[in-house]
């Protein structure tokens, strides 16, 4: 009567243990022998590594490594940490049954019979892609951002240097700066509404002639098709078109009722090269001629467009001329980082 109910007591524990073990799905918990031959293989597992129970018991527990860590020996140095430690850490990646990979942490331990001998290991895994995937993100956002922050700092000191050295008084300085760093904020905002991925040429020229009250004008004329712009790049022409639209309300075609402003924009294809044509042409303006020294504007169409491709600046008795002639592909970069400067 004793033995029996012994017996009955010892089923009903291993069915217990048996329960809690395949209750336990976010868990991967496998057993294996001295020889690393999977002995259990619980409901988590099954869900987390792919295979079904009767595909894996008896298979190496090796066979959800990768083969580098394969090679290098990794289960059966965890196994010594198990018996030496008293346990052996696990973070790293895994192989599931479909080849794709997940990174997992958890750690293996040493079983052992009641009189102390061990007879085997258990792995327990928790499957924590997810964050490491976002943490991978944030630690890129962090990189961008850092990024982000010093060429911004870089330009508003550029700016602000550049445009007390032009300005012929403290209200002249204070009004530049004010307007090119409220240009370069304008174009900030549309990139953060974007999510900081880019935007089009259209919306920074329209954005452009909003800030300096042009968008109704008919003498602030620009065409051109569907051309997606980069961070980077959006930034530089929202920079470069508000010197431009600055400098011809001051002195150029703008300064005059007869003046008019054309923008003109084109893709073409060489050699499975796409590239941008850009030119910005004044006409109706005064008569222009070089000027005899660069000022702010020009060394910034010349350093920021150039960063790109091949600008051109033609100071036509009829009217400044600009050309871009830039790879699209260079322009559209949307890593921030990535794009030269």
């Amino acid at each position: 009567m004793i033995m029996k109910l012994f017996s009955s007591s010892s089923r009903s524990r291993e069915r217990f243990l048996e329960a809690i073990l395949q209750s336990a799905i976010e868990y991967a918990i496998i057993s294996m022998d001295l020889d690393g031959l999977v002995t259990t293989w619980n409901e988590g597992a099954r869900r987390i590594v792919g295979w079904d129970e009767d595909e894996i018991i008896g298979q190496p527990a090796a066979t959800i490594f990768t083969e580098e860590d394969r090679l290098a020996g990794i289960l059966q140095r965890e196994m010594t940490a198990a018996l030496t430690e008293g346990h052996g850490n696990d973070e790293r990646w895994h192989v599931r049954k479909d080849g794709s990979l997940f990174w997992a942490s958890g750690q293996m331990m040493a079983l052992t019979s009641d009189d102390g001998e061990v007879e085997g290991f258990v792995k327990i895994l928790r499957d924590r892609t997810e964050q490491r995937e976002n943490e991978e993100r944030q630690r890129v956002l962090m990189h961008e951002l850092s990024h982000r922050m010093k060429n911004t700092m870089a330009v508003v000191q550029a700016i602000t240097s550049q445009s007390f050295r032009n300005a012929s008084s403290m209200e002249d300085a204070e009004q530049s700066i004010s307007a090119r760093i409220n240009a370069y904020s304008k174009a900030h905002d549309i990139l953060l509404q974007q999510d900081w991925l880019g935007t089009t040429m259209a919306t920074i020229v329209e954005a452009t002639a909003i800030n300096l009250g042009l968008e109704t004008s008919g003498r602030f004329r620009a065409s051109g098709p569907a051309v997606e712009l980069g961070p980077q790049a959006a930034l530089c022409f929202s920079l470069v078109l508000h010197e431009l639209v600055t400098n011809a309300s001051k002195y150029g075609a703008l300064s005059v009722d007869t003046g008019t402003v054309k923008i003109e924009w084109s893709v073409g294809d060489e050699l499975g090269d796409k590239r941008l044509n850009f030119i910005w042409q004044e006409v109706g303006g005064p008569a222009v001629e070089a000027p005899s020294k660069k000022g702010f504007g020009t060394r910034l169409v010349n350093s920021s467009l150039s960063a790109f491709g091949e600008v051109s600046l033609d100071y036509a008795p009829t009217g400044l001329i600009l050309r871009l002639d830039a790879p699209l592909q260079t322009l559209q970069y949307k890593n921030y980082s990535d794009a030269k400067e």
